[in-house]
C-alpha cells in the first residue's frame, strides 16, 4: 500500500437496531417457549411431530373410551391417581427418551452454548429454561388426559353432588401427575445432557427407565413370594423396599404414601412410605443438580 492510498469503509446497508434491549428475562422466556415448541415438534418438519402426536393420542385413548362408556350410562372406568399405570409409565418413557435429547443434545453437539452465554444471561439460566419447558411438556402429556377423563365423566353425571365428588377425586390425580412430570423431565434432561449424540442419549434414557422398572418388578415379585397381590397391605418388607429401585415405582409409592388407595403393581409402602418420599426428593435433587453441574462445565466450550 502506497503512502497516499487510503482505506475505504463500505456501507453494506445493514440497518441499525435502535429498539429496546429486553435483557435476561426476555431471553429466558424466548428459550423456554422455543424449547416447549420443540418438545412437541412445533415449527419443525412432520417427522419431528410423529412421536409427540402418537404418545399424546395413545395417552388420551383411555379417557375417550371412558367418555363413550359414561355416555352409555356407565361409571368412570379408570382412577385419576393411577390412570392406567403401565400405559402412563410406558408412554412417558418413550416421550422423554425421544424428546429430551431434542431439547439439549443438538445444542451440545453443535457447540452453540457459548453463543447463548455471550448474551446477558447467567450460566444456569439455560438449564432452568430447558427444564421448565420440558416439565410443562410432560405435564401436558400427563394432565390433559386426566382432564378429558374428568370432563367425560361429569358430562353424564347427574346432580351437583356427583360432580363435586369427581372434582374432589381429580385433585389428587393432578398432583400425582405433576410429580410424574417433574421427576421424568429432570431425569430425562440430566441423562440427555451427558452426550451430544441424540441416539446415545435416547438409548441411555430408555435403558435406565426400563432396566430399573424391570429389576424392581422382578424383585417385588420375588419378595412377595406367596404374600398376596402387589396391592396387599401385608406385603413383605423386601417387596416394599424393592420399589425404591425404579423412579416409576418410587412415584407410585409416594402416591400411596400420600393416601392413594387405587391398586397398582407396586406394594403399599406401609411403614417405609417416608423412604419413598425421601427417594423421590433424592432423585429429583440429584437430577437437577447433575443438570446444573453439567452446564456449568459445558458452557465453557
Amino acid at each position: 500500500m502506497t503512502a497516499d492510498s487510503a482505506g475505504v469503509i463500505h456501507d453494506l446497508g445493514y440497518r441499525h437496531y435502535d429498539g429496546p434491549r429486553l435483557g435476561r428475562g426476555a431471553i429466558i422466556r424466548a428459550l423456554y417457549w422455543h424449547s416447549l415448541r420443540s418438545a412437541y415438534g412445533i415449527g419443525r418438519g412432520a417427522k419431528a411431530k410423529i412421536v409427540p402426536i402418537l404418545t399424546f393420542a395413545i395417552m388420551c385413548l383411555p379417557a375417550v373410551v371412558n367418555a363413550v362408556a359414561a355416555a352409555r350410562g356407565g361409571g368412570r372406568l379408570f382412577p385419576y391417581d393411577t390412570y392406567v399405570f403401565q400405559l402412563r409409565a410406558l408412554i412417558l418413557v418413550i416421550f422423554v427418551a425421544v424428546q429430551a435429547p431434542e431439547l439439549v443434545s443438538r445444542d451440545l453437539r453443535s457447540h452453540v452454548l457459548p453463543l447463548y452465554l455471550c448474551r446477558p444471561m447467567r450460566r444456569l439460566d439455560y438449564p432452568l429454561a430447558k427444564y421448565t419447558a420440558f416439565f410443562a411438556a410432560c405435564l401436558a402429556l400427563v394432565e390433559i388426559p386426566l382432564l378429558l377423563l374428568y370432563l367425560g365423566t361429569i358430562a353424564s353425571a347427574s346432580g351437583g353432588a356427583a360432580i363435586w365428588s369427581q372434582t374432589r377425586a381429580l385433585s389428587p390425580g393432578l398432583l400425582i401427575g405433576a410429580l410424574w412430570a417433574m421427576l421424568f423431565a429432570a431425569i430425562g434432561l440430566a441423562l440427555a445432557s451427558l452426550t451430544g449424540r441424540r441416539a446415545y442419549a435416547t438409548g441411555a434414557i430408555a435403558i435406565y427407565f426400563f432396566l430399573t422398572w424391570t429389576l424392581a418388578s422382578i424383585l417385588i415379585s420375588a419378595g412377595q413370594g406367596r404374600g398376596g397381590p402387589a396391592g396387599a397391605s401385608a406385603a413383605p418388607l423386601a417387596a416394599r423396599l424393592a420399589g425404591l429401585i425404579s423412579p416409576v415405582s418410587v412415584l407410585d409409592g409416594v402416591r400411596q404414601w400420600l393416601g392413594g388407595t387405587s391398586l397398582s403393581p407396586v406394594p403399599r409402602p406401609g411403614g417405609v412410605g417416608a423412604l419413598y418420599g425421601a427417594m423421590f426428593v433424592l432423585l429429583l435433587v440429584a437430577s437437577l443438580g447433575g443438570l446444573a453441574a453439567r452446564y456449568r462445565k459445558a458452557g465453557l466450550s
